[in-house]
């Protein structure tokens, strides 16, 4: 009877260790929420300190921090580095602040967007700043003609990061 216990009790640890194994294998496959806001996920990718800079002088940090969510399409150092000489200097001067704000907001969608809602598509979505940010996905995905988005979804726990290699601006009002 001895025998019979331990086959019984091995079947059924056995069993019981399949389902758990079953069951990490589904939760694996979910994607796990994202515990960084946008701006902590941003500072700590270590590629966007102007981009953090300018929000700090644009007094953003706090919206980006919020809920939201929101998508961002966030140009890298090297992309800020593409500008004219002297251009974020002169953006991050408190009496350009407005200016700043502008610039910034362009780059932010209202929602969660990600990449795989425009691929093959070719969309216009409105910025936070209120004008339209022309995006083709029919090879990669183009903002404006001119910015390529080169990391897509960087999921934070208010919304979305799209890099990209080149600041855009809005259109002059």
């Amino acid at each position: 009877m001895s025998k019979i216990l331990k086959l019984v009790s091995t079947f059924l640890i056995v069993g019981v260790f399949a389902t758990a194994c079953a069951q990490d294998a589904k939760m694996a496959k979910k994607p796990m929420p994202a515990e960084k806001d946008i701006v902590a996920t941003a500072v700590d990718a270590g590629q966007f300190n102007t981009l953090v800079a300018a929000l700090k002088a644009a007094g953003l940090v706090e919206t980006l921090q919020s809920p939201g969510p929101f998508t961002v399409f966030a140009p890298t150092d090297d992309a800020f580095a593409k500008l004219p000489a002297g251009t974020v200097e002169n953006l991050l001067k408190p009496e350009n602040k407005e200016k700043l704000v502008q610039v910034l907001t362009y780059h932010v969608v209202s929602g969660n967007v990600p990449a795989s809602a425009v691929v093959g598509k070719m969309v216009d979505a409105t910025s936070v700043e209120g004008s339209t940010i022309m995006i083709n996905g029919m090879d990669g995905v183009m903002l404006n003609g001119s910015a390529k988005v080169v990391a897509a979804d960087v999921m934070a726990s208010n919304g979305v990061i799209h890099v990209i290699d080149t600041v855009i601006l809005p259109p002059s009002k």
